[in-house]
């Protein structure tokens, strides 16, 4: 018997392969999913079942790509917004047998209305459970948001936690087997750490530490999460099911000539380093490092628009596509890989981004430029915790769609917690047209650092 752990970065998002007795399950791929069959074939399993714990908002499913390559059988749990095509229905008290590993099902919903937690037991020792397969009920440290039903916002918030009563009396030595890890969108507070315990978590997590259901539903009502746009797609495709990834992920490298022939006005992605880009960039593009496109690229980037890379190298333009095509970006127009200074030797136009330090920022404080702004791009929730007097907030995810609230004609500095959203956030800024804007560099840390 073995549990076998497949993490996709970026999105911080946790499939698992489990197998016993020459067969396996995947509970929650990725659509990228060959891995699995690799894996399953290394461990000498046949993959014959799928489990999915709830319809993702975040990602694809692979589940009916896998089923595709292997056969197996899918399960998705009842009340889904719609047919899973791809899926039967599993529902609380189905079991499913792998020699002496046995899996039961439980329905937990309030994350979603379909969402499934599946309990495994080894039944040569004994009848408590030895794991759960929580989804996005339960994460390490944290529990699921539940607001994509705002209107049943109480009632699901009750859902929640009469779901995590029930995945708590499993008892506390089984081991819990989340969705998600820490930096995902799915959850604030989550560990920096991907393993835990039932009874673990009973003591040391907040959420589970409310014994108020009322007390649970008022904190959950408190929360703010963002609902990026691609939500909306990942939501209809893992109804219907998507098309297998590209079989070759990395796109074609450009030179500046075809890049600048490609027609139809590309989105441009500059997924270098934050000082890379503020350095010196390709006029119009989006500062997105590599590991935060899963965070920000479905604010920006539309369904099927093309997109170009500009990167430091082969290897980096193959991890920001494959996070495109996690999230449903296929449309790869090619990477450029062209530094600047070759760039700019061609004659060819580049922008740079001013970076102001945490002096110059309190400098500007105590003798303001004419129609001078501080912008924090932080969350919601970062920015009413604790912010700097005389800033205004508006989310970076946001930003694109708000600059016709921002006058033009104002000088802006953006600040995050440490410069990296600001970049993305002056790079949306400059792409709209924006003239007169700079980055706090180190921005709210560096600001409490010298407070």
């Amino acid at each position: 018997m073995f549990i076998q752990k497949i993490k996709s970065e970026g999105l911080s998002h946790l499939s698992w392969l489990v197998g016993n007795d020459g067969e396996a399950f995947v509970v929650d791929p990725r659509r990228d999913c060959e891995v699995y069959v690799e894996e399953a074939a290394r461990a000498g399993c046949r993959i014959t079942h799928i489990f999915e714990t709830h319809r993702n908002e975040d990602l694809i499913s692979g589940a009916p790509i896998l089923a595709n390559l292997t056969g197996a059988r899918v399960l998705h749990g009842p009340n889904a917004a719609g047919d899973v095509a791809y899926a039967d229905t599993a529902r609380e008290g189905d079991t499913f047998e792998f020699g002496n590993l046995r899996v039961r099902v439980l329905e937990t919903p309030g994350h979603t209305d379909d969402s499934l937690s599946f309990v495994i037991y080894d039944t040569d020792f004994g009848e408590d459970a030895v794991g759960v397969f929580t989804g996005d009920a339960l994460f390490i440290g944290d529990v699921g948001r539940t607001d994509f039903y705002p209107d049943r916002a109480g009632e699901v918030a009750g859902m929640l936690y009469d779901s995590l009563q029930k995945i708590l009396k499993l008892g506390d030595q089984a081991l819990v087997y989340p969705a998600h890890g820490a930096g995902s969108v799915c959850g604030d507070n989550m560990a920096d750490r991907e393993f835990s315990s039932l009874g673990y978590e009973r003591k040391y997590n907040d959420m589970l530490r409310i014994s108020s259901r009322n007390k649970f539903i008022d904190a959950k009502l408190a929360e703010h999460h963002y609902q990026p746009p691609y939500f909306r797609l990942m939501e209809k495709l893992n109804l219907t099911g998507a098309e297998p990834a590209p079989r070759v992920i990395t796109p074609r490298p450009l030179s500046p000539a075809e890049f600048r022939a490609l027609p139809g006005g590309p989105a441009i992605v500059d997924a270098r380093t934050v000082s890379a880009f503020l350095g010196a960039h390709l006029p119009g593009s989006l500062a997105i490092p590599a590991p935060m496109i899963p965070a920000f690229a479905g604010w920006y980037i539309e369904p099927g628009q093309p997109v170009v890379l500009v990167v430091s190298d082969p290897e980096q333009a193959h991890e920001a596509a494959q996070h495109l095509v996690r999230i449903g970006l296929d449309n790869l127009a090619g990477f450029l890989t062209t530094d600047m200074p070759e760039w700019s030797a061609r004659g060819l136009p580049f922008h740079s981004l001013p970076v102001m330090h945490v002096d110059d920022i309190r400098e500007r404080f105590q003798n303001p430029p004419e129609n001078w702004q501080l912008l924090d791009v932080r969350s919601k929730t970062e920015y009413e915790e604790e912010a700097i007097e005389g800033s205004v907030h508006i989310y970076a995810g946001e930003l694109a769609d708000k600059t016709d609230e921002l006058d033009k004609n104002r000088h802006y500095t953006v600040m995050c917690a440490s410069g990296a959203r600001a970049t993305i956030a002056a790079s949306v800024l400059e792409r709209a047209g924006f003239s007169k804007v700079d980055v706090f560099l180190g921005s709210f840390g560096a600001w409490k650092s010298t407070d």
